[in-house]
């Protein structure tokens, strides 16, 4: 390494903050002149050099990235970091705040010693900031706004890896989805689905699917059985009307800076494929409906995925090839996605190509397969003046080793990294003040209360000759806020229906259409 970079006289206050040569080499490939989010200062040698920032620019953020390690690292307060700086610039942001503590970014952080002290360390003029938020829960369990989405726009796909099939059952599933969709058939519900797959496999209606391979009754059997031991779980709630528009994603404050939305998750931490599936079905929501854009000066939306793993754990190979083909695509319509995880090796290979920008936390090594996938993530970073191995094991809280794409889109030199202290409140909101600000939102007239209107359980029962017609529902099962109540025996109630093909050709000529699908087989939604 040279020493003929000039440096200046020893002692000045010049030479105490100017960082050595391998280190100003570094910080030069930081050294952006378009705008950029501040994420921290250098590191090098034991020191924190405040004069050389470790940067972000903003028009690379829709290249996608990485959030990266071990439990108690400060992954959480990197998202709350980038989200702040994301809001401030004008740019909405997507935060799955799955233990609760992201809830923050709404209130003012508190002052003290220690976050002056870190601010000073890193290079920041630290200010006490809250900032706009709109808080969700799924299907309205727990603090936030119900989203809700309905089983024709979820899709076969995100559907099957939510349930557990195994690919026999998953195509299987595909085909009632199929049928579903093209005699125009909405399953806004569970019931509804249960309802077209019974009727497929009984007498009158085993013939409908005969052409295209047909629906085994043991399969049926085993889709109804998976779908009534997910509906015992609390998931029902999640499935049905009014369904959430994700352009409510995409909002700005009067003020203008975008608004951070957070999806509260503590309510449903022990279910994690659902969560991890439902966000998979907001992002192909917006892959959908968002215009092409090519390159932008910033993003129109960064989404951050919390617990990755979770969504790659067990998934067949289409479910991956659409997750692939999904990051690939919607880069080019504005949209940034950041995967929260442990490791990299969580991320399935094609995946992790996609992402441009990297964070990478502390990892540990105390057992034999933590350090295979220690040398592992290793393995994926560019060559650097660090010795990576031995760097990821002694990082310390709120400390990173950063890659991001440059301005031309370079990778930048790894960095080793104290990152800034966020400005917002650093831990939750409490239960109260989050209802508050739900009751106070512009959304909450339109997504709070449940609707259910008629769909393809209502159909195919109103198909049956009158006199054996169900009897009608009690009164309170139209309700608003109210889950409509499962009637009784609805195999039986299906298999007679005589008239269900007329009946089918009919709805279909009144929707005018067969229900599009695109990535992961979700359907577009009717405007």
């Amino acid at each position: 390494m040279s020493n003929s970079e000039s440096v200046p006289p020893a002692g000045t206050p010049e030479a105490a903050a100017a960082p050595p040569g391998p280190a100003r080499r570094i910080a030069s490939g930081y050294a952006f002149t378009s705008p950029a989010l501040d994420l921290g200062a250098l590191l090098w040698e034991g020191r924190c050099l405040p004069g050389a920032p470790v940067r972000i620019p903003l028009s690379v953020l829709n290249r996608h990235g990485l959030v990266a390690g071990a439990t108690g690292t400060g992954k959480t307060k990197t998202l709350q970091l980038i989200a702040e700086q994301l809001s401030a610039r004008g740019v909405p942001v997507f935060l799955a705040d799955v233990k609760g503590d992201l809830s923050g970014i709404a209130r003012p952080g508190q002052d003290g010693d220690r976050v002056r002290r870190r601010a000073a360390e890193a290079g920041q003029e630290w200010t006490s900031a809250g900032f706009p938020a709109e808080f969700y829960a799924l299907g309205g369990l727990g603090h936030g706004i119900p989203v809700r989405a309905t089983v024709t726009s979820f899709g076969p796909l995100l559907l099957a890896k939510a349930l557990g099939l195994n690919r026999t059952q998953e195509q299987s599933l595909g085909l009632i989805f199929h049928y579903a969709d093209g005699k125009g058939l909405e399953l806004v519900d569970l019931k509804d689905l249960r309802a077209v797959t019974a009727f497929l496999t009984s007498d009158e209606g085993r013939a409908e699917l005969k052409a295209i391979g047909g629906l085994s009754t043991a399969t049926a059997g085993v889709i109804l059985r998976s779908l009534t031991a997910f509906e015992a779980q609390g998931m029902a709630d999640f499935f049905g009307e009014p369904e959430f528009d994700t352009a409510d994603l995409l909002r700005t404050a009067p003020d203008g800076r975008g608004v951070v939305s957070v999806l509260e998750l503590p309510a449903v931490q022990d279910k994690p494929l659902l969560f991890s599936t439902f966000l998979m079905w907001l992002l192909a929501d917006l892959f959908h409906d968002l215009p092409e854009v090519g390159d932008v000066d910033r993003p129109k939306l960064v989404f951050f995925f919390d617990e990755a793993h979770l969504l790659f754990d067990d998934a067949s190979k289409a479910f991956l090839e659409s997750v692939t083909r999904t990051v690939r695509l919607i880069r080019s319509k504005g949209v940034g996605v950041f995967f929260v995880t442990q490791t990299p090796k969580d991320v399935p290979g094609d995946v992790l190509a996609q992402l441009g920008n990297r964070i990478q936390h502390a990892l540990r090594a105390f057992t034999p397969d933590d350090h295979k996938a220690l040398r592992a993530t290793v393995r994926t970073f560019p060559e650097s003046a660090y010795d990576l191995e031995e760097l990821l094991t002694g990082l310390g809280t709120g400390e990173a080793v950063v890659t991001v794409l440059g301005e031309t889109g370079a990778p930048t030199p790894v960095a080793a990294t104290r990152l800034r202290a966020p400005e917002s409140l650093m831990g939750p909101v409490e239960a109260a003040g989050l209802d508050e600000a739900v009751r106070r939102s512009p959304l909450h007239a339109r997504y709070a209360q449940a609707v259910d209107r008629e769909s393809a359980y209502e159909r195919l029962s109103a198909a049956r000759p009158p006199e054996t017609a169900p009897a009608p529902a009690p009164a309170s099962r139209h309700r608003p806020g109210d889950r409509p109540k499962e009637e009784p025996s609805l195999v039986e109630q299906v298999v007679h229906s005589g008239v269900f093909r007329s009946l089918a050709r009919s709805v279909g000529t009144q929707l005018g259409r067969e229900i599009t699908r695109s990535l992961f087989g979700t359907a577009r939604r009717r405007r």
